[in-house]
């Protein structure tokens, strides 16, 4: 169509142009180029084919691709939010496991260290002193507060300086902490 209009105008327009030169070279050198470039771009079955271009597929099913996503993204977060719980129930587990044995624990401490108590109280001060003394520091620094002070005393004058002294210390430091003063921290000296 747009062929016709120009070749109409090619050939209808130079001869009923009022004042306009019937030979003028550059304009109908123009006109045929238009004419020529019109002319070979002839109507074929892509012309009248309303494709949509690629981009538009790709838009076409943003809106389904970010729904399958999200789907995706909703059942990992659930099987995630699955192990934390499974974890979290182990952990219920574990920890009500370690509940009932320290509870057993402190009940047999409770009934053995008031029996060590009384061995320790009865024994003669040179026989409880090399025991005492090859104990780590803070199970013998408890027996020794719990005895009364004569037997404590005695135990600690059989002892070597050393250990003696150093048993002393943790006793007073353990009474800080009942009172409620900070104690320094333990010390490890070696013996275990």
């Amino acid at each position: 169509m747009i062929a016709i209009i120009v070749l109409w105008l090619t050939f209808v327009i130079p001869s009923s142009a009022a004042g306009a030169p019937a030979g003028d070279p550059a304009r109908d050198s123009a006109l045929r180029a238009i004419a020529a470039r019109e002319a070979a771009k002839e109507a074929g079955a892509q012309d009248f084919v309303k494709e949509p271009p690629r981009a538009g597929y790709c838009a076409n099913i943003a809106d389904a691709a970010a729904d399958a996503r999200f789907a995706w993204q909703k059942e990992q977060l659930a099987a995630l939010e699955r192990q934390v719980e499974e974890r979290i129930q182990r952990l219920e587990e574990k920890r009500a496991e370690y509940e009932t044995w320290l509870r057993r624990r402190n009940d047999f401490l409770a009934q053995a260290d008031a029996g060590i108590v009384a061995v320790y109280a009865k024994m003669k001060p040179d026989a409880a002193a090399p025991q005492l003394a090859n104990m780590p520091e803070d199970a013998a620094a408890a027996i020794l507060t719990k005895l009364n002070a004569r037997a404590a005393s005695a135990i600690l004058a059989e002892m070597e300086a050393s250990r003696a002294a150093g048993l002393a210390r943790r006793m007073t430091e353990t009474g800080r902490k009942t009172e409620g003063a900070p104690a320094p921290a333990p010390k490890d000296n070696g013996r275990s």
